[in-house]
């Protein structure tokens, strides 16, 4: 009996140093889940759908699993897709959603302090990044990161998740691109009808008041009237002589 009482101290002492290494012991560690990290954090249920959606999510996952090559992605919270104006997402056809999707996401790791030293703009995996399409502006103050899109200006809210390959990033607003929803450029102005051509006056005195071609049938008749008061004059003047002639006979 006495060694029973001696050994139940040693089994009970065995019992919990087991409980409390099974409570510690870290879960196997498995493959990256973009999804995963997103549902863990909560109020991204919208952007998780988006992800998976355009299978924007399977690629982050076989990257993430496949490579070394890190990426950042920057959450929109379900708050900031209602805060959208109505219509917003419906705009744009599935590419360009797609595209919009893609410009959450940088093609490199970037931790907050690596963003002081980020030279902008930032390259998504939007478009071409060769050609510096949709591009991404960053701006810090202390530990404060600041974004903006040319269109939308937010800041990082919160770190969701961090390690050596994937960073995610809480922001309280999409981020809009400029080529998706720019400003457009204004419609150009029609041109302007040429003034009406003002009449040209008619120097010809009278002109204003007479039809067409009244000058020249006006100088006519003056002339007429001439030739007919020297013909009258002419006729009275033979008429004279005759009578002179007659009176000296």
């Amino acid at each position: 009996m006495a060694k029973l009482f001696n050994f139940l101290p040693l089994l009970f002492l065995n019992i919990f140093i087991q409980t409390i290494s099974a409570q510690v012991a870290p879960a196997p560690a498995g493959p990256t889940n973009i999804t995963q990290v997103l549902e863990k954090a909560g109020q991204f249920t919208t952007f998780i759908k988006l992800l998976k959606a355009s299978q924007i999510a399977d690629r982050i996952n076989s990257q993430l699993n496949n490579s070394n090559q890190g990426l950042t992605v920057f959450a929109p919270t379900d708050n900031a897709f209602s805060s959208l104006k109505a219509g917003t997402l419906n705009s744009i056809n599935s590419q360009d959603q797609m595209q919009l999707i893609q410009f959450h996401i940088l093609p490199t790791l970037y931790t907050i302090s690596q963003f002081q030293t980020a030279s902008n703009p930032l390259h998504t995996q939007a478009g071409n990044s060769d050609d510096g399409e949709y591009p991404l502006n960053v701006t810090t103050s202390g530990n404060q990161v600041n974004v903006t899109t040319g269109v939308v200006d937010t800041t990082v809210s919160n770190t969701i998740y961090s390690d050596n390959q994937l960073a995610v990033y809480q922001v309280d607003k999409v981020l809009l691109p400029m080529k998706l929803f720019g400003a457009t450029a204004p419609a150009a102005s029609p041109a302007e009808a040429p003034a009406p051509t003002k009449p040209e006056k008619n120097v010809r005195a009278g002109a204003a008041d007479s039809p067409s071609g009244s000058s020249d049938t006006s100088a006519d008749a003056s002339s007429a009237v001439s030739l007919k008061r020297h013909t009258v004059e002419g006729v009275t003047f033979v008429a004279a002589v005759v009578v002179m002639i007659v009176s000296c006979f």
